[in-house]
């Protein structure tokens, strides 16, 4: 490969050996919690605006009850005991955000009970568009058919008290005055819009827990098939190393003892690792879970083994584990200088590189395999090209390594391939655009 300027080159080459065991790094700590918010009260929006439309009916029902004189229907009562009427009446209003159906049957009952005791409906008035308001509130906070039968009472009981009133003043004539037909009209249409508000209200909130109820087994999809991805990433690679060692092991079990002595150690050491990265990740997993704000993958990646935020920091360490299989790798390093790789490219590229180690040691029957890194201004581009025959044919199943690795791939918006080399071989090749991984959040990976 080829980069732009005096290219940066490093080349490494790791010969099979048999390991000596050791401790390896345990997985880090999972974020500590954040501190409790210390503010615990907050208003409560709909009982305040309940309120605040109770005091403005008061002070209109105070106005309406005290207009006009002796024998125009004023209502006679000194000024106290008129207050204490009107808030009497506009009372209820105040519950109509939490109880709307009981208080709008309280105001239906008021403007009833007034109009049956021969009492004029215009002093009133305001309870009218009142009980029509939470005629909207019961469309909002109920069901349709709660909605519907509010509507349709509150219509009912309006129009029936506007209409006995006009007749109880002036007879049929009063009733079927252009005016007053109008003002029917115009009642209905209130109703119609408070119940057409409030349905629209209740609609709007039922999309929008629909859509995060949606968004929410969206997110819990992701992050299991993350979680999949980097199990698979993990235990794939060293169960394919234990069985080459486990199968090298046995064919010198007799005849060198010492080297059998040696594979026994490896396939040890190998398997403690891979056990303390399933309980870190168990732990994960039953603990905080992924912590806010972090690329995908990466609360998986600090369980998996290899340090706290697997990334090319701890290639070498990868590679000299497949060595210890018998294969020979060797590792390249080319390209530009540059700082430090985003994290999402950083844990991609090495979970890549440790796949497609995985599918030559389980699949190839490669002697040797050559891992390339090439970083150049906008993008790190990944090679792993083996001498082997690639991949079996299915048999049952397909795997989830390849597919896996797609994934990763566009998660970043980045290209993959992986396939047969010309002159004989496999070669899987993936380029990681660094500007992709800069964003608050990548795209989501479409799944095979």
């Amino acid at each position: 490969m080829s980069a732009r300027g005096p290219p940066a080159y490093d080349r490494r080459v790791f010969s099979p050996s048999l390991p000596s065991s050791g401790p390896s790094s345990g997985p880090a700590p999972g974020p500590s919690p954040g501190p409790a918010s210390a503010r615990r009260w907050r208003a409560d929006p709909p009982a305040a605006v309940s309120w605040c439309a109770a005091l403005l009916f008061c002070v209109l029902l105070c106005a309406t009850l005290a207009a006009g004189g002796p024998g125009e229907g004023a209502v006679d009562l000194p000024g106290p005991a008129l207050v204490a009427l009107a808030a009497a009446l506009a009372a209820p209003l105040g519950w109509a955000g939490r109880r709307p159906w009981p208080v709008l049957a309280v105001l239906l009952a008021e403007v009833a009970g007034w109009t049956a005791a021969g009492l004029p409906a215009e002093r009133i008035w305001p309870l009218l568009p009142g009980a029509a308001l939470v005629t909207g509130a019961v469309a909002a906070l109920g069901p349709p058919r709660a909605g519907r039968a509010a509507a349709a009472l509150t219509l009912a009981v309006l129009e029936a008290a506007v209409q006995l009133s006009l007749y109880a003043d002036g007879g049929g004539r009063r009733v079927f005055a252009p005016g007053f037909v109008a003002l029917t009209l115009l009642l209905a249409l209130v109703v119609l819009l408070a119940w057409l508000a409030g349905a629209s209200v209740r609609e709007r909130r039922e999309h929008g827990e629909a859509l995060r109820a949606e968004a929410a087994a969206r997110v819990v999809a992701d992050e299991r098939l993350r979680i999949a991805r980097e199990l698979h990433d993990m235990v794939a690679h060293s169960i394919g190393v234990i069985a080459i060692q486990a199968g090298a092991g046995s064919r010198v079990l007799d005849s060198e003892p010492e080297r059998a002595r040696g594979t026994l150690r490896a396939i040890e050491a190998t398997s403690r690792e891979t056990l303390q990265g399933l309980r870190g990740m168990l732990a994960i997993l039953r603990g905080a879970g992924p912590g806010a704000g972090d690329e995908p993958g990466a609360g998986a990646a600090q369980a998996v083994g290899f340090g706290p935020l697997a990334g090319l920091a701890d290639l070498d360490r990868l590679v000299e584990t497949t060595a210890r299989t018998g294969l020979a790798v060797e590792l390249r390093r080319l390209g530009e200088e540059g700082g430090p790789l985003p994290d999402a490219v950083d844990r991609s590229a090495l979970r890549i590189v440790q796949e497609a180690l995985a599918n030559v040691v389980r699949h190839a029957r490669a002697g040797r395999c050559v891992v390339t890194l090439e970083r150049r201004a906008a993008e790190l581009r990944v090679e792993v090209a083996d001498d082997g025959r690639g991949p079996a044919a299915p048999s049952g199943a397909p795997g989830y390594g390849i597919p896996g690795m797609r994934e990763r791939v566009a998660l970043l918006d980045g290209e993959f391939t992986a396939g047969p080399r010309p002159g004989g071989g496999y070669l899987v090749s993936a380029r990681l655009p660094l500007a992709a991984a800069a964003r608050p959040a990548a795209r989501p990976a479409k799944r095979p």
